[in-house]
């Protein structure tokens, strides 16, 4: 994996050409603007959000004996406070070449995606990976944080720059966004692995190793229900 330094200086690179344009539960509440229950998010790969991964549409998802090292190398404490924490201390939905991550996301995510002048998705086919279920109107999607951001506060992100905090919020170079139902995304809200897992158990391995990826990408720790849950999840994947 990429060292958190190097790939660090990157993001602030990226993320300085980029112009910020602009998923809910405990920590996200629904804004009028947000089309996902999820505040929004986005701002660190270019257009198509990053290479497409053997697991769907989802970049940067590590093996599993890559994910089980990864995650007996996380810091385990209790979760710390949610004292100061906003979303807009996590700016999102973040303009790339025109269109915004949501947009990105979708296009990403779909299959047969078609866009409007203003880069909206209009028609496509999308499965919520979380629950297998099938949607062609994209209104009934929203994008969803791997990582809440609540729980990325909780677990280190409070002691960030804005700038790391909105690289964490826009980054599609991990397997940190994807489009789901809204019904999911609003069910998850900002609960960890231990407290809410996909519906659909088929996905827990590919979930398992993407919370891993990006926790240890950022250097969040986990709590100790978090970290059993999450080796339970690696323990579904076949290979």
């Amino acid at each position: 994996m990429v060292g958190q330094q190097g790939w660090w200086g990157r993001s602030l690179a990226l993320v300085a050409v980029l112009a910020v344009a602009g998923c809910s539960a405990v920590d996200e509440a629904v804004s009028p603007t947000d089309a996902d229950g999820k505040p929004s998010v986005s701002a660190s790969a270019g257009a198509g959000g990053g290479q497409a991964a053997d697991d769907g549409t989802l970049p940067g998802v590590p093996g599993v004996a890559q994910a089980r090292e990864e995650l007996a190398g996380l810091e385990v404490t209790a979760h710390g406070s949610m004292s100061g924490y906003s979303r807009a201390k996590f700016p999102h939905w973040a303009e790339q070449d025109s269109c915004d991550t949501r947009e990105t996301v979708l296009e990403r995510d779909g299959t047969d995606v078609k866009r409007d002048d203003e880069c909206r998705a209009v028609s496509g086919k999308w499965v919520s990976v979380y629950d297998d279920e099938a949607f062609t109107d994209a209104s009934e999607l929203d994008i969803d944080h791997t990582v809440p951001l609540a729980n990325a506060w909780r677990s280190g992100a409070s002691t960030w720059s804005q700038e790391k905090r909105k690289a964490f919020a826009n980054d599609l170079t991990l397997p940190q966004l994807l489009a789901v139902s809204a019904a999911s995304n609003r069910s998850k809200g900002d609960q960890g692995p231990d407290e809410w897992q996909p519906p659909s158990k088929t996905y827990w391995c590919t979930y398992a190793r993407s919370w891993v990826s990006v926790k240890a990408t950022y250097k969040l720790s986990v709590t100790g229900a978090e970290k059993d849950m999450l080796g339970e999840m690696l323990d579904t994947c076949t290979a």
